[in-house]
């Protein structure tokens, strides 16, 4: 008898960690993702496209994804936005002027870039500033380094937001995501 092998693609792997961000927002009827595009959010980013269940669509700046998210959510639809670390350092206004005092459940991907050989000093300082303004601003995030850990910790954020209805920000460390590659 043979053993016949199943391929799964690295872009539609449940087990990759966009395959997990996939269908945990699926399964926590997530529909609407706007986001800003970024090469680390690539493969999530056609993901989205590719599956009808998702509205996705690429938005000028972080603060506009965020709005939109808030007018849906006050519609009755959930939705999250994914972005990267840099434009997140727009955001503290938007998230203390609205998401938060409104009771948003913003959930909020964050590819994160200033760290771990990175060449750009101005990713660097807002990587190094992000922890410390959500803080500052109560809100709960978790940085996410590992597979094994990633879908928990997703699930029950999606949850947590929903049932407090508080924003969270989810920071995808390179070392989930591989970051991006540098050329030379």
């Amino acid at each position: 008898m043979a053993v016949v092998e199943e391929k799964t693609s690295p872009e539609t792997s449940e087990k990759s960690w966009h395959g997990i961000v996939l269908q945990s927002l699926k399964r926590n009827d997530i529909r609407l993702v706007p986001y800003v595009p970024d090469r680390v959010l690539t493969t999530l980013i056609r993901s989205l496209h590719a599956d009808p269940f998702f509205t996705t669509f690429p938005t000028a700046r972080e603060e506009e994804a965020v709005g939109i998210v808030s007018g849906a959510w006050m519609g009755g639809m959930r939705g999250a936005v994914l972005m990267q670390t840099s434009g997140f350092a727009t955001l503290a206004n938007v998230l203390a002027s609205l998401a938060i005092p409104y009771q948003i459940p913003l959930i909020m991907f964050v590819s994160e870039r200033g760290t771990l050989g990175e060449f750009n000093y101005g990713q660097s300082l807002v990587c190094r500033t992000m922890r410390p303004v959500l803080d500052s601003l109560a809100m709960e995030h978790h940085t996410a380094t590992r597979l094994d850990e990633f879908e928990f910790i997703v699930d029950r954020s999606i949850k947590q937001a929903i049932t407090t209805q508080a924003p969270v920000a989810l920071i995808l460390s390179p070392l989930l995501t591989g970051g991006k590659v540098f050329d030379k």
